[in-house]
């Protein structure tokens, strides 16, 4: 059902019982569809009409959001921007819903020993990647009053650019360039969380592969060298014969394609549903199809607990282009010297 709704969402092709299956859906899921519009559409009037008080944090608040259903590449962003800020003498903290996560309370603080299945792999990528602060909340202020507690000077939000009870100053939307809006209809007929006409509103808007329209910035997951997950030795990925790939991230074809790229054959690649956790036996089943197991860093913060000595994973970093790099991070900073020190 989830490759049939993939399917519908981006025009893909559709065939024999899929088919059948695909006109008698398309019917039943437009009335969902405008229903989700009407609330969603309803629950941010609130928030615009003063009838719901979002929260105001002491410190800019930088959000990096999607209008679509699914990984578009924000994560690699939210480090992007972070390095940057830290590279401008900025205290940058982030936030997240830690979906795929259940703490025992929130908000709940990411330490770098913190497991995924209480907080997600994305807060616990970024906290392991950047070792700035990070908290999960599904209320984000709450999550941004336990930073305001670690001496940060800028709140970045790793997705929620949906959640109006926080108010921002910055937006920044990130789009699949390959795949962008599919049949632009809301969900859960199409794949949008918001109408298009919301990219209108945002202040930047970055291209993920593809080609990036003229008020898009352009970007590329760059990668680099291949990580063992046990050890942390670093190899070039074509030196590794036999591997066999696999990816628990929104869109697993991405990754495979970068393997491609860097002229890596594998012999099986084998996707995984978007968060999805893993056993250590179902990875040992599928790794003895080959002789190495290669994965991305958010399905390696996962394993670091029963990792073997031939699984890896490949870091890929966002590189943006110019000069919508630099106003993105010249905006970031003229907000700062607006708002001054979170104490004042």
């Amino acid at each position: 059902m989830a490759a049939l709704i993939e399917s519908m969402w981006y025009h893909t092709a559709i065939k024999g019982k899929a088919r059948i299956v695909y006109l008698l859906l398309w019917p039943l899921l437009w009335p969902l569809s405008q229903l989700f519009g009407a609330i969603s559409r309803r629950k941010r009037r609130q928030y615009v009409d003063g009838k719901k008080i979002a929260y105001r944090a002491p410190v800019p608040v930088v959000i990096v959001g999607n209008i679509t259903a699914g990984g578009n590449g924000k994560t690699p962003v939210v480090v992007w921007l972070v390095e940057q800020l830290l590279a401008q003498g900025l205290k940058p903290g982030v936030v997240s819903r830690g979906y795929g996560g259940k703490a025992p309370y929130y908000p709940y603080f990411v330490e770098s020993d913190t497991r995924t299945d209480i907080v997600g792999d994305e807060p616990v990528l970024i906290r392991r990647r950047t070792g700035v602060p990070v908290a999960v909340a599904p209320v984000r202020s709450e999550a941004v009053k336990l930073l305001l507690k670690h001496d940060v000077d800028v709140i970045i939000t790793d997705d929620g650019l949906q959640h109006y009870a926080l108010e921002r100053d910055i937006e920044l939307v990130v789009i699949d360039g390959q795949r962008r809006f599919g049949n632009q209809q809301l969900l859960p007929l199409g794949p949008l969380r918001e109408s298009c006409q919301r990219l209108n509103e945002v202040d930047f808007l970055i291209c993920n592969g593809g080609q990036a329209q003229i008020n898009e910035a352009a970007m590329y997951l760059a990668p680099s060298e291949l990580i063992n997950i046990k050890t942390g030795a670093r190899c070039t990925a074509t030196s590794l014969t036999s591997v066999v790939a696999m990816a628990g991230i929104g869109h697993p074809p991405r990754f495979f394609a970068t393997l491609d790229a860097l002229g890596v054959k594998p012999v099986v690649c084998q996707p995984f549903a978007d968060h999805q956790a893993f056993t250590q036996q179902t990875l040992l089943e599928l790794a003895q199809q080959g002789q190495h197991l290669v994965m991305t860093e958010k399905d390696a913060v996962k394993c670091y607990s029963f990792a073997e000595d031939n699984w890896w994973y490949l870091p890929v970093d966002a590189v943006i282009s110019e000069p919508q790099a630099s106003a993105i991070i010249k905006r970031i900073i003229e907000v700062k010297e607006k708002y001054g020190s979170p104490s004042a």
